[in-house]
């Protein structure tokens, strides 16, 4: 035997050999042989004992003898190799004859391999051994192929679940979303009766919470939303997580428009209840646009969605937490928004926004004591345009903050000329109103602070007005308020009396002026039950020792009766409308 030869047949293998012959003596031989080099062996010397012991387990190599009674070797190999469980196993036939006609015979009924009687071990072995080992290979490419075709499957289950589902929330993302549309729209070009519906959702002030708590704090919240909307829909509804805080509901079957709208109170109606945060409570409330599938106007999924989109914008103009139908009206009047977004733009680079300002005085006194800075738009096409026309789309769209600094800007720049020019007191001030996406920045402190240093200004000129509205569940507005209090900045209440009036906040925060909203005043008398309340307004600030303003004074009769009640100051067209610097200065002179 060569030394290669030993080398290979050295090296023990693990594996179950089954050998199947009549013969006893070739049985206890080739036992012999396979035992000495480390294989198990099992003997059967019929096919009925064959067939037993492999069905109690699987042999790696069947060593198995051509010529035996009932049942020969032929016979039995076909038999297994038709067995799907047993169509694998290598047979190695065994047999003394030698004739060519017999060896084809045996590949041809499945063998795998042929030993001639009488044998010699070095052939066994070698034989053996290759089946063994390429049994083995064949079993391990088997498992790698399975692990392999696992892993793949968890794979594009992922790539799947990544592609249709949004990360945050696990609901349907965009794309899903697209595509359930598409075939739902599929389903309306063929039976016109069948209808669907699509809602529009939008969580109103929502950004208040990121920018208060930061984007980890807020995207807890919209899983919260996620899971508050989804028990409100049936098995067959659809989720998705449109963008930001942005959902929407698809409604594959609907049966009328108040169905739809039953849904979208129920939606509304879950989100009321306040979010837990981790330094309190938050609220915030539901827009919702609805649109039922129309066969003409929808034809691609971006047209129904457009749609929805539009009058879940007309909801919140209507005050939000609410919802809206659409219409195609809703459809030019979204247009002429977009314009107005456009021409804001355009007007913040042109620097059209200018400062109109309205006398406030002291009515003690009867002099002018400061102004507040009112903000007009010198359109180019419209002429000169008034906030209610422009200022809620800038608010949503982000551009009051640059808006805003540019009419600050010019009112501190004009404070600084009627001051050298000797037109005002010295301790004439500017009333400016904060909206809340202003209130929130954190960096206002010292930038109003640089703003008013560049314009030789104290914080003392400057009283910067706030709604209650700004006030509500807004920690990071707070934190923005006491900032500028230890700054020197003296802090107003705007429209006082026509917000939330949570009064707990008169103490806990550096407020030092109420201003008594106008509608209180428009029909003010002794017997008239605003009179009450401004009076009671006005015991409360000097129990605080807080100034109070009242605005909307348009006759002498109001003014005397706020004069009787010992409020401070007060503005309105009694002194003077809002006007241009020019205008206002001739006013007060």
């Amino acid at each position: 035997m060569s030394t290669t030869l030993q080398k290979t047949l050295a090296a023990p293998l693990q594996a179950d050999i089954l050998i199947v012959d009549d013969t006893i003596e070739n049985i206890a031989l080739l036992s012999e042989i396979l035992e000495t080099n480390g294989y198990s062996v099992r003997k059967a010397v019929n096919a009925a004992m064959a067939k037993t012991a492999i069905a109690a387990m699987l042999p790696d190599v069947v060593l198995l003898d051509i010529c035996m009674p009932e049942v020969d070797g032929y016979t039995l190999c076909q038999e297994l190799k038709a067995d799907e469980v047993t169509a694998d196993v290598p047979i190695i036939f065994l047999s003394a004859l030698s004739d060519a006609f017999d060896k084809v015979k045996a590949f041809d009924v499945g063998g795998v391999d042929y030993i001639t009687k009488p044998f010699q071990m070095a052939e066994v072995l070698v034989r053996v051994r290759n089946q063994v080992l390429a049994r083995q290979t064949l079993l391990t490419l088997e498992q790698i192929i399975k692990e392999r075709t696992k892993a793949l499957q968890i794979a594009n289950a992922q790539l799947t679940q990544a592609a249709y589902h949004d990360q945050l929330t696990d609901l349907a993302n965009r794309s899903l979303l697209m595509e359930s549309i598409a075939r739902l729209l599929e389903a309306v070009q063929t039976d016109p009766d069948y209808r669907f519906a699509v809602l529009f959702c939008d969580c109103d002030r929502f950004k208040l919470i990121n920018d208060s708590y930061g984007h980890f704090v807020g995207d807890q919240v919209l899983i919260q939303v996620a899971g508050r909307l989804s028990q409100e829909l049936g098995t067959e509804d659809v989720l998705a997580r449109f963008s930001g805080d942005e959902f929407v509901v698809l409604l594959p079957q609907v049966e009328s428009q108040a169905a739809a709208i039953a849904c979208a109170e129920k939606l509304i109606k879950a989100i009321r209840p306040g979010f837990h945060l981790p330094h309190g409570e938050a609220f915030i409330s539901l827009s919702v646009g609805i649109v039922l599938s129309n066969p003409v106007q929808h034809q691609q999924p971006e047209h129904i969605l457009r749609d929805a989109d539009i009058a879940m914008y007309n909801a919140k103009a209507n005050g939000k937490g609410c919802y809206s139908i659409f219409n195609p009206i809703m459809q030019q009047a979204s247009i002429e928004l977009l314009q107005v977004e456009a021409d804001l733009n355009r007007a913040i680079i042109a620097q059209e926004f200018q400062p109109y300002y309205q006398p406030i005085v002291d009515l003690t006194t009867d002099q002018p004591i400061g102004c507040e800075v009112l903000i007009r738009w010198q359109h180019p096409e419209r002429g000169l345009l008034l906030p209610h026309s422009f200022l809620s789309v800038a608010e949503e769209t982000s551009l009051l903050l640059p808006i805003g600094k540019q009419l600050l800007e010019a009112a501190c720049q004009q404070l600084r000329e009627w001051r050298q020019q000797g037109k005002v007191r010295e301790d004439f001030y500017l009333g400016f109103n904060l909206s809340v996406s202003q209130i929130t920045q954190s960096t206002l402190p010292e930038e109003l602070e640089q703003l008013l240093n560049r314009y030789g200004l104290s914080p003392q000129h400057l009283r910067l007005e706030i709604t209650e509205t700004a006030l509500l569940d807004n920690a990071l507005a707070t934190e923005v308020i006491r900032a500028l209090a230890e700054r020197g900045f003296h802090l107003c209440i705007d429209d006082f009396g026509t917000g939330y009036s949570s009064f707990s906040y008169l103490h806990k925060l550096p407020v030092k002026t109420l201003k008594i909203d106008r509608s209180f005043i428009n029909r003010l008398s002794q017997k008239d039950r605003d009179f009450q309340i401004i009076s009671a307004i006005l015991s409360m600030a000097s129990s605080l020792n807080m100034i109070t303003v009242s605005e909307g004074i348009e006759t002498p009769e109001q003014l005397q009766l706020l004069k009787g009640l010992n409020c401070n100051s007060g503005q309105g067209y009694w002194f003077g409308k809002p006007a241009s610097a020019e205008q206002m200065i001739q006013q007060i002179s």
